[in-house]
């Protein structure tokens, strides 16, 4: 077995029964080899209880099967391969296997990451129709998490617009959440590209968002806060773009609206405030 091979099957096996991959990964880059399976069991550091059923599904035929349809279904990406996304690579913490359906060389293309409230104001639609055209005709493809609100207008003006769009989900590329993108995650997937770290089958858990989130931050060399909440996901997804050293922008708003608050902090902390398109092509060097 290719270590690529055995990585993608510890990496499926993790999301049923946990395990640190990542010992295993590094293991694998450092002595290029597969690990015995004492050594592979001491990587993964779980219980006793919990190793006898990890590697009873690892060595299974059922195992072997799902991997199967992971690839059929569409791409298969790995921290070991040549075409592993750049700025992706370099974040503390980057996917070590991920899945993906469109077309992948926008993952090496100048991207903005956008975020914001999933309750959104007109506001937030004006803005963004009034700062996207020029953005998108620079050929700098929108980054974000197809989910309601700042996620789904971004992805949906992106299309309209004929740019280029990247979604990254924080379930199987086999589902749809929130369901009524189900349309939405279909076209991206044939105009720009969706991934996911979890393989098909995989739910909604809460906890997979903000480890979603860490990927749209590491995959973009800009992150726009469009409006957001004081103590929001945005601004956790944008304090993770301020650590892997990517540029943080805000568009400042009214000062009376709950929906400013977190935009406005941002502002007072540092961040960039946009009024215009130009103020963020500055960034990209345009």
């Amino acid at each position: 077995m290719e270590l690529r091979d055995f990585l993608i099957r510890a990496h499926i096996c993790s999301q049923y029964y946990g395990g640190s991959v990542k010992n295993v990964a590094y293991f694998m880059n450092e002595i290029q080899k597969l690990p015995t399976e004492e050594e592979f069991i001491k990587l993964l550091k779980l219980s006793e209880k919990k190793i006898g059923k990890y590697m009873a599904y690892f060595l299974s035929d059922g195992l072997t099967k799902e991997v199967e349809e992971n690839k059929n279904y569409g791409g298969i990406c790995t921290i070991f391969d040549e075409d592993y996304p750049v700025l992706l690579k370099e974040i503390y913490n980057p996917p070590l296997v991920f899945f993906y359906n469109g077309n992948f060389s926008l993952l090496n293309a100048p991207t903005l990451a956008i975020v914001g409230a999933r309750k959104h104001s007109p506001y937030a639609k004006e803005v963004l129709k009034k700062l996207l055209p020029d953005i998108l005709d620079e050929g700098i493809a929108t980054v974000s998490g197809l989910a309601k609100g700042i996620d789904s207008l971004t992805h949906k003006i992106t299309l309209s617009e004929k740019g280029k769009t990247i979604g990254v989900i924080g379930t199987g590329l086999d589902r749809t959440y929130p369901r009524e993108n189900f349309e939405l995650q279909a076209n991206m997937e044939k105009e720009g590209i969706v991934l996911s770290e979890y393989a098909l089958g995989q739910k909604p858990l809460r906890f997979h968002f903000p480890a979603r989130n860490r990927i749209i931050s590491g995959l973009c060399q800009s992150l726009l806060v469009v409006e957001a909440r004081r103590q929001s996901g945005s601004l956790i997804t944008a304090n993770m773009a301020l650590q892997e050293n990517r540029n943080v922008l805000a568009v400042p708003g009214n000062i009376n609206s709950i929906l400013s608050e977190g935009c406005n902090e941002l502002i007072l902390e540092g961040a960039k405030p946009i009024l215009r398109a130009e103020d963020i092509l500055e960034e990209f060097k345009i």
